[in-house]
């Protein structure tokens, strides 16, 4: 965080686990009441309301188009916000669509999350890597420090560093909302396993060309696609930034 993102964090605000989906798992488990909502902006990846629903929230799935370059605007934020509203789920560069949300665009939305101080934001960032067109990727937190201490921030090692059966995820936010992702974790799987923290410390540590390169194999691939799909009568798409 403090070397990609230039966020401070100290150890007792950031927590590993089984994967990032085990720490959005966490999450719900440890704060939502029955009823409480959660704003999902769409498409969205598949398990982001089922996991909501398991523990007992509502998700609150709001259609983003290619109208809105699937993101979220603030007229469908101020219009998805009610009273039961406990979690904003954000995703960039998002899983399905690709798309990055830029720092302005996160400034407008933190304009209207200002205003609503009980409502908390989770910002999935584990293809923060993966950029296909040259959009550069941004944090939440680097663009809106004014929500630091109502975000958590997920990532991992299974985009970046193709380490996906090492089940790693890690994540920063306010030391009590640690806390309680720490509790439900060590009352669960316990802790993660000391081969895997081992692996993801060489990962992120070591040598980061591999990175890169990768990144460059996935943009390649993305343009043949995209030049291929877009010879195909019927077929309208919007090429992916990530």
């Amino acid at each position: 965080f403090k070397t990609e993102n230039g966020l401070d964090y100290t150890a007792d605000e950031v927590m590993i686990a089984n994967g990032a989906k085990q720490i959005l798992f966490d999450v719900f488990l440890a704060t939502l009441e029955p009823g409480d909502e959660v704003i999902i902006p769409t498409p969205c990846w598949v398990s982001y309301g089922d996991i909501v629903a398991l523990h007992g929230g509502k998700p609150v799935y709001v259609n983003c188009g290619p109208e809105d370059g699937f993101k979220i605007s603030v007229g469908k934020l101020e219009t998805a916000i009610t009273a039961k509203t406990r979690w904003l789920m954000l995703n960039s560069p998002s899983n399905p669509t690709g798309a990055i949300y830029s720092a302005a665009e996160y400034q407008i939305l933190a304009e209207v999350l200002v205003r609503h101080p009980d409502i908390l934001v989770v910002s999935d960032e584990i293809y923060e890597h993966v950029l296909l067109q040259g959009k550069p990727f941004v944090s939440f937190v680097s663009a809106c420090p004014q929500l630091r201490d109502r975000t958590l921030i997920v990532n991992g090692v299974s985009k970046a560093y193709a380490m996906t059966g090492w089940r790693l995820g890690y994540a920063a936010g306010p030391k009590s909302l640690i806390s309680s992702l720490n509790k439900m974790q060590s009352q669960s799987v316990s802790c993660v396993s000391s081969i895997a923290q081992e692996a993801a410390l060489a990962a992120l540590t070591g040598n980061q060309t591999f990175v890169t390169d990768g990144a460059k194999i996935f943009a390649s691939r993305a343009h043949l696609m995209a030049e291929r799909l877009a010879k195909i009568d019927g077929i309208d798409f919007t090429p992916p930034d990530g």
